[in-house]
């Protein structure tokens, strides 16, 4: 199990537990609520331990809230990135990337397949971006597109998970 190299997440009452974990999920401080809310938060000292925990409060959330989650988080290499917008955590994970280093026809290509995915499944792509750069991400894009849109709604939240682990992990 790995320890949190910054906190100790027992030793936080229930508003600085929801604070400081608030977008570990993009824009969705109620998946720490919840966390918190199951008490034994002695028993979340490790990162594997709360992640486990949010991301089981994440799966068992409505269909609603799961997509309201989805479609809080950025389109890679969108308007949002381009303007400087994105959350801290966003920004840092897509420069990982390499995404701010795309060519203007990398961009053009982001920007038709970011269009493309949303009108075929009606919420953005996601995915855990550290350790890939922006063509293995392209790649994936073009692959992902053909998927089913449960398939998709599963893997988004697939991925979601995946950036929460990594989140956590920095702290």
């Amino acid at each position: 199990m790995t320890a949190f190299k910054t906190l100790t997440p027992s030793s936080l009452d229930r508003e600085a537990f929801i604070a400081t974990f608030a977008d570990i999920y993009e824009h969705s401080p109620w998946v720490a609520q919840r966390a918190f809310d199951q008490g034994h938060v002695s028993e979340l000292e490790d990162v594997e331990t709360l992640h486990k925990r949010m991301s089981d409060v994440l799966l068992g959330a409505s269909h609603a809230e799961q997509l309201a989650l989805i479609n809080a988080h950025p389109d890679l290499a969108g308007k949002a990135a381009v303007q400087g917008e994105l959350t801290a955590s966003s920004t840092a994970e897509q420069a990982g990337a390499g995404i701010h280093q795309c060519t203007p026809e990398e961009f053009a290509r982001f920007t038709t397949l970011n269009d493309a995915y949303k009108a075929r499944f009606q919420f953005p792509f996601i995915m855990a971006v550290r350790g890939s750069d922006r063509h293995q991400i392209l790649a994936a894009f073009e692959t992902r597109l053909h998927n089913d849109p449960d398939t998709e709604f599963r893997e988004a939240l697939v991925q979601i998970n995946r950036i929460a682990l990594l989140r956590l992990s920095q702290l």
